[in-house]
């Protein structure tokens, strides 16, 4: 079942609502942004603790230019220390785009009739996934539009079918869910063909602007989507991911939203989200939105900074609807997890499209995306700047999720875990995807990486994976 108001399936005071506007407004309308106060919050986050609302909301009012840069600085500094250099890399398929929704920035609402709706049948989808394969890559997150064809069951089918998938030494590890919220029966269902994140958005937590763009269809219903993630943990799914679609509303009170969303998820389950996300609005076919409310790059590099400062344990997500600058910035400050190679048309992969955001066919696709570099330039850039380009899945197969999850996460010995696996999973994409300019770059790379980990961490063991790798055996984690 996708939808059931009748039928939430949690206690009745979980439904009083955790989202308060006037909390949050009080929150920001009382904010002390004096010098002193806003550095104590910076160093409270680099000792790896989680913000109040009220500390968020002093850091989001700030203005002082130097103040700004000092929280830039903290929250490249603490994304270091939890994360370390490493950048996980994923690719969406979209699986189906029919909706019931209208959703006033979304070109796949019901309204637009113009265009031809597809939904990709299971050879199509083993084809798309072949495709992203043999790119290299092995984390994907499915897409599907809100809609009853896409029940539980078909959800659950298309997952094993791109988990069946496999092509020479490649193969989809790791399927992370964007989709329509269930109830408890739906979400179980789901779990049992072995996802990754289940992620849904709130998209705005200010229910007068939610009533406004979400004008019908199942989506409609605030309370609904906005209690989906509880009804996913009461099924079992301890690994969630929540955002907002930045430039619907005040992106101070949308940021604050995404905070009380996390206090809320940490109270009842002990479990933060595993992932956060920050699209911003960008242009789709027949967009119809209050654009007083779009944010300006610099606040965005801002909020970035200021939620990861604020919740230090979370991965980041920053999507391909960003163009390249703004992700190689903001990279700095907080993001952990980013999209290569990407191709929102349905069974684009398979046709060996290049996305161009000036060609873009918004009849085909649900938002114009900016970043439309490869996946190998992609690695490139990373891999000259420093970073470990990333596809590990270990955690999951580890069952490193939930209160487990956050046991290495909160005191930020995650990155123990994160670098030596991430240097595997390049070596991976090295050895059987890279050119050889790329593999030669990438080598030097994890030269250096292993020589910086043997100050801190034993790294025999590491080495002699690597070289297990060159040989020929693949999918070796900690």
């Amino acid at each position: 079942m996708i939808y059931n108001p009748e039928k939430y399936s949690i206690p009745d005071e979980r439904m009083v609502s955790f989202i308060d506007p006037d909390e949050i407004w009080h929150a920001l309308n009382n904010a002390n942004t004096d010098k002193s106060r806003v550095r104590d919050i910076i160093q409270a986050s680099l000792n790896k603790k989680r913000l109040s609302l009220q500390e968020t909301a002093d850091l989001l009012m700030t203005t002082d230019p130097e103040l700004i840069e000092e929280i830039l600085e903290g929250a490249r500094q603490l994304k270091e220390k939890v994360y370390g250099e490493r950048i996980v890399l994923f690719a969406p398929l979209y699986v189906g785009d029919l909706c019931t929704n209208n959703c006033l920035y979304c070109g796949f609402r019901a309204s637009n009739k113009e265009i031809k709706r597809v939904t990709l049948d299971f050879g199509e989808l083993e084809k798309e996934t072949l495709a992203l394969i043999d790119q290299g890559h092995k984390r994907l997150i499915l897409v599907y539009g809100e809609h009853p064809k896409y029940s539980a069951q078909f959800i659950h089918d298309t997952v094993k079918v791109v988990y069946a998938t496999k092509h020479q030494n490649g193969e989809i590890r790791r399927v992370n869910i964007n989709a329509a919220p269930f109830d408890i029966e739906g979400f179980r269902v789901i779990k049992d063909a072995g996802i990754g994140t289940y992620q849904i958005f709130q998209e705005t937590y200010h229910q007068p602007t939610y009533a406004k763009v979400h004008t019908r269809g199942m989506k409609s219903d605030y309370h609904w989507r906005l209690t989906a993630l509880d009804r996913a943990q009461e099924a079992g799914i301890d690994d969630v991911g929540i955002g907002a679609l930045f430039g619907l509303y005040d992106w101070r009170f949308e940021a604050l939203g995404l905070v009380r969303h996390v206090n809320h998820l940490e109270a009842v389950y002990h479990v933060g989200p595993h992932t956060i996300s920050f699209p911003r609005v960008q242009n789709a076919m027949n967009l119809d939105i209050d654009k007083n409310y779009l944010v300006k790059d610099d606040e965005f590099v801002r909020l970035v900074a200021i939620l990861r400062l604020a919740v230090p344990y979370t991965g980041m997500i920053l999507t391909a609807r960003e163009p390249a600058e703004i992700r190689d910035k903001v990279l700095r400050f907080g993001v952990s997890q980013i999209d290569g190679g990407t191709n929102i048309e349905l069974g684009g992969y398979s046709k060996g499209k290049t996305a161009v955001a000036a060609s873009q066919d918004l009849s085909k696709e649900q938002f114009q995306i900016n970043d439309t570099r490869s996946l190998n330039e992609i690695m490139n850039e990373l891999i000259d700047k420093g970073y470990i380009p990333s596809f590990c899945t270990a955690c999951y197969r580890l069952d490193r999720t939930g209160e487990h999850f956050m046991e290495f996460t909160v005191p930020g010995f995650i990155k123990r875990f994160c670098s030596p696996n991430a240097l595997l999973t390049l070596a991976e994409y090295l050895e059987d995807y890279a050119p050889m300019q790329t593999k030669e770059q990438g080598y030097i790379l994890i030269e250096q990486k292993v020589n910086e980990l043997s100050g801190s961490q034993n790294t025999v063991s590491l080495v002699e994976k690597l070289q297990q790798i060159k040989e020929g055996k693949r999918d070796l984690y900690f």
